[in-house]
């Protein structure tokens, strides 16, 4: 006699096969997209967060969330132009995290690395301005990878 189960889902307890979809929940908000780059993907990826948020119950950190994943993405693409990126958006510990990954090429020197970092930095004003209020914090980093590239997040609490 064949089982009617098929594939993965016979590994399964029935209850959990039948329990059906986890509805979004603050707890399980963890999201990675990749963004193909160009100028419009700020607009995109300011809306799929906000959207994200609102269904995950944090809509209290729409606006916040929205201008800081606007301004990491921006910059990225300031920096690395028509590169794909990839953000993340997590809940954890209590805290938004919003982490974009660019292509940012690696540096000739150590001083030339420091100098472009320092640029970036101080381009991202208004991220710093906005994460600041709502008492989070953000930063940037290189990616350590043969390749190169920037990581920059911002961390937002309720």
């Amino acid at each position: 006699m064949s089982n009617p189960m098929k594939g993965a889902l016979r590994c399964l307890p029935s209850a959990v096969a039948a329990a059906g979809p986890i509805p979004p929940a603050t707890e399980n908000l963890s999201y990675s997209m990749l963004l193909p780059g160009g100028a419009y993907c700020a607009g995109l990826a300011r809306e799929s967060v906000g959207t994200l948020l609102t269904r995950h119950g944090l809509s209290d950190l729409c606006e916040t969330a929205a201008l800081a994943t606007s301004e990491l993405v921006a910059a990225a693409y300031r920096f690395t132009p028509d590169r794909e990126m990839i953000l993340r958006v997590r809940w954890q510990y209590e805290a938004l995290r919003i982490v974009l990954y660019d292509q940012h090429p690696v540096h000739a020197s150590p001083a030339a690395a420091e100098e472009c970092r320092d640029r970036r930095s101080r381009s991202m004003w208004l991220l710093a301005a906005a994460v600041d209020a709502h008492g989070g914090d953000w930063g940037l980093a290189p990616v350590l990878t043969p390749g190169g590239g920037t990581k920059s997040w911002a961390l937002l609490h309720r």
